[in-house]
């Protein structure tokens, strides 16, 4: 692959949405411009639920190697009867953002199934390089299921979501708790995940310099996850999940990602290794779409037919909606 190979173009509605991110989207982000982009603003949880029937409780856990994070609990204020579970890891390359960056989801589905969705404060690198990251979020998924009677919620019903760095911790998270043989999920949703530290796809050096969360971005977040491991042989597939050798026993896995972004190839080869483990694996590649663009672009037509097909798989994974 040279600097000069043809990728696949950005679908137009989309396109005409990146003038717009500039400053915003994390394109061609080395370490120096890493405070920047933590320091841009989102919306709080508070703002996120405004009227809506939703409460938000926040507890002190204890994660990885005994220290203290904070994970929060998003119920609907009339919820009493155990409901489905939803458990959130944020994106952000593991390097930015915070348990409620992309919780409008969490929002929709605690109101929707009248579940109880739970998002975790896990620490970021570089400041806490791997395993922090994904044994906090392992962590929070053990909190989860102990205090399931107390959150009313329904253990059995357990859904794992994360999209861009928090799907690769999500896929990272499912891996340990597969080898480690607690908890059970009943479901495994991943977003545009990262996953691969590698960066020796096709697609890894398609994208650098355009879209959003380009190659010098991607390569930037990895090496303050890893340090000196990043690419090496000394990596574990619970911190980079592509490369695990085998993927049977995980839960029903739903995949969806851009067919114009860097995590195409590696999230197409980790839906077809799930399948060739004989696993549960639903995939969605959409044309001309950047990363994350069902957040930033969620009023055009291919971000509404991404979100539909998300909202499908987790309707038949869970059931009906609840009254």
């Amino acid at each position: 692959m040279t600097p000069h190979s043809p990728r696949p173009p950005f679908d137009p509605e989309l396109a005409a949405v990146l003038p717009t991110l500039d400053g915003y989207a994390p394109v061609g982000m080395t370490a120096d411009r890493l405070p920047h982009y933590r320091n841009l603003p989102f919306p709080s949880i508070e703002e996120q639920i405004g009227t809506r029937p939703v409460h938000c409780a926040h507890h002190t856990i204890t994660g990885y190697d005994g220290a203290e994070i904070e994970i929060s609990v998003l119920s609907r204020v009339d919820h009493e009867t155990p409901g489905p579970g939803i458990y959130f890891l944020h994106g952000g390359g593991m390097v930015m953002g915070d348990r409620f960056a992309g919780a409008a989801p969490l929002i929709e589905w605690v109101l929707k199934y009248d579940a109880v969705a739970v998002t975790v404060e896990y620490r970021l690198a570089p400041e806490h390089p791997d395993p922090v990251p994904v044994e906090d979020c392992y962590a929070g998924l053990r909190w989860t299921v102990a205090n399931a009677n107390t959150l009313r919620l329904d253990p059995q019903r357990l859904v794992m979501f994360g999209g861009s760095g928090g799907g690769g911790l999500a896929a990272g998270t499912a891996l340990l708790a597969r080898d480690r043989g607690t908890p059970a999920l009943l479901g495994l949703l991943l977003q545009c995940p990262m996953i691969d530290d590698r960066n020796e796809t096709v697609s890894s050096h398609q994208y650098d310099g355009t879209g959003v969360w380009d190659r010098t971005s991607n390569l930037t977040a990895w090496t303050a996850v890893l340090g000196d491991r990043r690419g090496t042989t000394d990596v574990s597939p619970c911190a980079a999940p592509a490369r695990a050798t085998d993927l049977s026993g995980l839960p029903p896995t739903f995949i969806d990602v851009g067919a114009a972004e860097v995590f195409r190839d590696e999230d197409v080869a980790f839906a077809s290794a799930i399948w060739a483990a004989g696993g549960n694996a639903e995939l969605h590649v959409w044309g001309g779409a950047f990363h994350g663009f069902y957040d930033l672009a969620p009023e055009s037509a291919l971000a509404q037919a991404c979100v539909a097909a998300r909202e499908s798989w987790l309707e038949r994974l869970l059931g009906r909606p609840t009254p």
